[in-house]
C-alpha cells in the first residue's frame, strides 16, 4: 500500500471499525513522524504501520515508531528476527502493554520461522496480491490451511480479498481474519492519484502479471514500463540491466504521480472486481454487511 495508504486513509479505516495501516515504505522518517500525528489526531481508535523491513532508514523509522508509541507493527520484506525483539523489549504502551508485532509471509516455512521469531500474528498473502509478493506463488486458498497448520498464533489472510464473501471464504479456510489492500487504494482517502484510481477500476480480468522475477516479484498492472520489463525478462537480460531499467521511484511515478506509461502500477489481481472509488468507511461497512449475509445463507443451505 505504499504511495495509497497515508493518515486520511488509515484513520477512515481504524474509524471504520477495521485497523487502518500506514504505509511506511514510501515515507521519509519525517514523513511517517507527521502521518503518525495526524493519524493520532484524526482517530482515537487503534492504527498500526507497515514497515517494510528492507528500505535503509529501517532504523530510524522504528525509532519513531517507539517514539510515537504506535500499538500495532505489521512488517514485510525481510526477517523478523531483529525487530520483533526490538519492538517487544523497547516499547510500552500508555495501558502498560507492548507493541503488537505482525508479520507478512507468502509460506508456511517462513510462517513457522515469524513465529519462532516472537512475532504475534501472522499475514499469509497469495501471490494474487499486488506490489512485492511471494516467489512460490501459491494462491491465498492453497496458502491459507497450510499456514494454519504450521502454526498456533492468529492468522490473517491476503491477496485477492475485496468483498465479504471473499472474507467468509478465507475464515472457512482457517483464518482469523483478513488484510485488504487493493480494495481501498481505490477509495475516495487513498492518497494515490486519481490517475491511478481510475486505472484499477478499468482494469479487467487479467489486467495484471506478475513480474521482475528476477529481481523482487512485484504484480502490476500491464502497461508500457511492464511491458519493457517482461521484454527484458524473457530474452534473460542480466541483473544489472533490469535494475538500470527499473531505475529509481518507479512506483511513486506510478501510483502517486499518476504516470499510467512510465510508473510501476501496483495492484492485485482482484482489482477486476473493483469498479468504482468510494468512502473507505462504505467499503468496510458493505464488506461487513456481505460477510454476514453471506454466513446467513450458507447457514441455511442444507448440505
Amino acid at each position: 500500500m505504499i504511495w495509497c495508504s497515508g493518515w486520511r486513509l488509515a484513520s477512515a479505516v481504524s474509524n471504520s471499525g477495521g485497523l487502518g495501516l500506514l504505509g511506511a515504505g514510501s515515507m521519509y522518517p519525517d514523513v511517517l513522524r507527521e502521518h503518525i500525528l495526524k493519524c493520532k489526531a484524526a482517530t482515537n481508535k487503534p492504527f498500526g504501520v507497515n514497515v517494510p523491513l528492507l528500505y535503509p532508514d529501517i532504523k530510524q523509522l522504528m525509532d519513531i515508531i517507539l517514539e510515537e508509541k504506535v500499538p500495532v507493527v505489521f512488517t514485510s520484506a525481510g526477517s523478523p528476527k531483529t525487530w520483533t525483539g526490538f519492538l517487544k523489549q523497547h516499547a510500552r504502551l500508555p495501558d502498560g502493554q507492548g507493541i503488537k508485532v505482525v508479520h507478512v509471509v507468502s509460506s508456511a516455512k517462513f510462517a513457522l520461522k515469524s513465529q519462532e521469531a516472537g512475532v504475534d500474528a501472522i499475514v499469509a498473502e497469495g501471490f494474487e496480491a499486488g506490489g512485492h509478493n511471494g516467489r512460490e506463488e501459491t494462491t491465498t486458498l492453497c496458502l491459507i490451511p497450510m499456514v494454519k497448520e504450521a502454526i498456533t498464533i492468529p492468522l490473517m489472510a491476503a491477496g485477492g480479498i475485496a468483498s465479504g464473501r471473499a472474507m467468509l471464504a478465507a475464515m472457512a479456510l482457517g483464518a482469523d481474519g483478513v488484510q485488504v489492500g487493493s480494495r481501498f487504494a481505490a477509495t475516495v482517502e487513498s492518497s494515490a492519484h486519481e490517475n491511478f484510481k481510475k486505472k484499477i477500476i478499468e482494469t479487467e480480468e487479467g489486467g495484471t502479471l506478475l513480474t521482475m522475477k528476477k529481481l523482487v516479484p512485484v504484480r502490476l498492472i500491464k502497461n508500457k514500463f511492464y511491458e519493457q520489463m517482461q521484454e527484458a525478462e524473457n530474452r534473460s537480460a542480466s541483473l544489472d540491466e533490469m535494475v538500470q531499467l527499473l531505475g529509481r521511484a518507479r512506483a511513486k511515478k506510478g501510483m502517486f504521480e499518476g504516470n499510467l506509461d512510465e510508473g510501476e502500477l501496483e495492484i492485485g489481481q482482484v482489482s477486476g472486481y473493483i469498479h468504482d472509488i468510494k468512502p473507505a468507511a462504505q467499503v468496510v461497512e458493505e464488506m461487513v454487511k456481505e460477510f454476514e449475509e453471506a454466513k446467513k445463507e450458507l447457514g441455511e443451505v442444507a448440505f
